[in-house]
């Protein structure tokens, strides 16, 4: 059964709060306050509620809103794990407050993973909003200034060449089928396990590939025939087993192995399609030399991973996926996007402009981006929505009156506060994990995304609230 709070505080649990109250944060004061929203509970209740048709009504009595909010919050301004934030949690007495455990038993990880997921990426994006629609009746932010930029979130995933993508499905397929084999015994196809001789491949490829010349690079292609050969032979056994297994060939002896044994066949069937495409890319660039093959997979396990190149010096090449931070004023980051297939930074510009509205209910006085953003569409398509002055630089003009709308001191002093967008994008990046993405599939890289921005924006909330109470 859900709850919206938790029971009232005990009176030991009043004795500790006073004993701790001096150890909290600033900021955490001012933060508790905000996350005692009524709407933002509601949201997360409403979320919870929809795990099982009468979870509102029936049950034991399940982790309260209140709890779940605050403890995913807390995770996310860390960027802790769910272990760690088991832990410390447990351990933290003013945690334990904030968080409104009280005295109470912290629940375990696994149980803070599977409520963590109960609130997909749609709710994500509505606790956003009102978190932004808070810090706008705080009066923290107006809106009258706007600036946006994208960055890259990778995916975790190893680095991936062709060899290793090969080496993992033959891995994966193999341990599928050997779970197969466990669940319907000797009937049908025998198993034949070749990981043995992919490793050895995988082994010769490395050694192949820290060599140079011709001879090397034959050799190279005579190991990766193997390994295709082999590969191969893997996937069609893979076929064989799914086969077996839908036409009742290998059944189990038991309903619950029965269903077991449907939930392999459909992993095979999910995997196998995967392999063959890497085998397809691996062959049209060791032996054709092409390295734009259509649908081109980085991982197995995460299909949706993009190939993205920045242009950045220390990482050329990213493996995840564009986001787009948009920010207004006091660093309160209004509206966040994880894009299915990268867009062109200057097709961003007007959708911001409308989320702007959407959001704040007002056109910004000031919009400046970097000049990936630019186009002269981009600008009268601004200034017709109401927006007074742009501050994107035009690298390539060569009109006079454009390079000196360039130099204008309002125009150079906007670029300057654009620079500040790099600034939160590494502080996302480094306090909140958006350097790389630790769940799974793209819901869970649009939940992490968005659980890092709302991670951030309260400490600037009540940073900000806590400056003005002083003054």
């Amino acid at each position: 059964m859900i709850e919206l709070c938790r029971r009232q505080m005990s009176f030991a649990e009043g004795l500790i709060a006073e004993a701790v109250d001096e150890l909290w944060e600033q900021w955490m004061r001012e933060v508790d306050e905000v996350l005692a929203d009524a709407q933002l509970l509601a949201i997360v209740y409403e979320a919870l509620a929809q795990r099982w048709p009468k979870s509102r009504t029936r049950g034991r009595k399940g982790t309260p809103a209140e709890l779940v909010l605050r403890l995913l919050l807390l995770k996310h301004i860390r960027n802790w794990s769910y272990a760690v934030l088991e832990r410390e949690v447990r351990a933290n007495l003013v945690y334990r407050q904030f968080t409104r455990v009280g005295a109470e038993k912290v629940p375990d990880a696994k149980t803070l993973g599977k409520l963590g997921i109960a609130l997909g990426p749609q709710i994500i994006e509505q606790i956003h909003q009102r978190v932004v629609a808070i810090a706008q009746e705080k009066k923290i932010v107006a809106g009258r200034r706007m600036r946006v930029d994208t960055t890259v979130v990778e995916t975790n995933i190893h680095y991936p060449t062709d060899s290793t993508l090969l080496g993992d499905g033959v891995r994966v397929l193999t341990r599928t089928m050997k779970a197969i084999a466990r669940l319907a015994g000797a009937a049908g196809t025998k198993l034949r396990d070749r990981t043995r001789a992919v490793k050895f491949r995988l082994l010769e490829i490395g050694r192949a590939s820290r060599s140079r010349g011709e001879e090397a690079k034959e050799k190279l292609k005579q190991v990766y025939r193997k390994l295709l050969s082999t590969t191969g032979r893997v996937v069609a056994q893979a076929r064989r087993f799914a086969h077996e297994v839908s036409s009742g060939i290998k059944c189990a002896a038991w309903p619950l192995g029965q269903v077991l044994l449907e939930a392999r066949r459909q992993s095979l069937e999910t995997m196998i399609p995967r392999v063959r495409q890497v085998m397809r890319q691996a062959r049209e660039r060791i032996f054709k030399g092409n390295t734009r093959v259509a649908g081109k997979l980085v991982s197995l396990f995460e299909p949706h991973t993009e190939v993205i190149r920045k242009g950045k010096a220390a990482k050329p090449t990213e493996f995840g996926k564009m986001v787009k931070i948009q920010e207004a004023e006091r660093q309160i980051v209004i509206d966040y996007e994880v894009y299915e297939e990268r867009p062109s930074d200057s097709a961003l510009l007007i959708p911001a402009l409308e989320a702007h509205e959407q959001q704040l209910g007002r056109a910004p006085r000031l919009v400046t981006a970097d000049a990936a953003f630019f186009s002269s569409s981009n600008e009268a398509a601004a200034h017709a929505r109401g927006v007074k002055r742009i501050a994107i630089p035009n690298r390539s003009t060569k009109s006079a009156e454009r390079k000196k709308l360039q130099k204008k001191r309002w125009f150079r002093n906007a670029q300057k506060w654009r620079t500040g967008s790099e600034g939160r994008i590494s502080l996302l990046k480094r306090r909140h994990g958006l350097n790389r993405c630790r769940y799974k599939g793209q819901c869970g890289m649009k939940r992490w995304v968005g659980l890092g921005v709302i991670g951030d924006n309260p400490i600037n909330i009540g940073r900000t609230l806590a400056a003005s109470a002083k003054t």
